[in-house]
């Protein structure tokens, strides 16, 4: 079962949709007293970080996803929820994000005309990784952003992506704590064994 936080700024239905697909037991809740009684959740999310992360912290969602992350749980961040994990934002200002994957989020250093990255691009593994179980290297998954995490930490990267003249970080497996730049709901069939393979560990 995977409980799927809505906090106001997530792609949740295609999400749910996909999971669902997989034959994966889902709840979809606004309620963050909810999440206790899970050991799996969530963290969709598309727009702007600073309206998002105001969003998740009002709704309540801050305060408990750092007590199931405190628990041993697991949690998957997808795209702008991958970087609401981070320390701290770039976007439009200096945002504070939950912290709990030490790094900032930046605005990649490109020509207007290529930022932002929307498509397939590769996604190269950078050593044993859970969410990338029976997935070929250099697979290509959907991206939709402007701005990258940058860990602090480089044993927190679990895969990387080429785009704008440098290596990024697509990806994070850290105790538990699962993120992905990209889309899996809309990365076809290795997008769904991502969700898969995080519905199963």
């Amino acid at each position: 079962m995977v409980f799927i936080a809505d906090y106001g700024a997530g792609n949740l239905h295609s999400v749910n949709k996909a999971l669902e697909f997989l034959g994966v037991k889902t709840v979809v809740s606004s309620d963050p007293a909810e999440l206790s009684d899970y050991r799996k959740v969530l963290v969709p999310g598309v727009g702007a970080f600073g309206p998002a992360m105001e969003s998740f912290q009002r709704s309540g969602f801050g305060e408990a996803l750092l007590e199931h992350i405190d628990k041993g749980r697991h949690v998957l961040g997808i795209c702008l929820g991958m970087q609401l994990l981070f320390t701290e934002s770039h976007e439009m200002g200096v945002h504070q994000g939950l912290n709990v994957v030490e790094g900032e989020v930046k605005l990649f250093d490109a020509p207007d005309d290529k930022v932002p990255q929307i498509g397939w691009n590769s996604v190269d593994v950078t050593g044993e990784s859970e969410l990338f179980k029976g997935i070929d290297d250099h697979t290509f998954f959907y991206f939709v952003h402007s701005y990258y995490c940058e860990p602090c930490n480089q044993s927190d990267i679990a895969a990387t992506t080429f785009f704008a003249g440098k290596n990024f970080c697509s990806a994070i497996e850290k105790n538990g704590i699962f993120a992905v730049q990209f889309h899996p709901e809309k990365s076809s069939d290795a997008g769904l064994q991502v969700l898969k393979n995080f519905a199963k560990c």
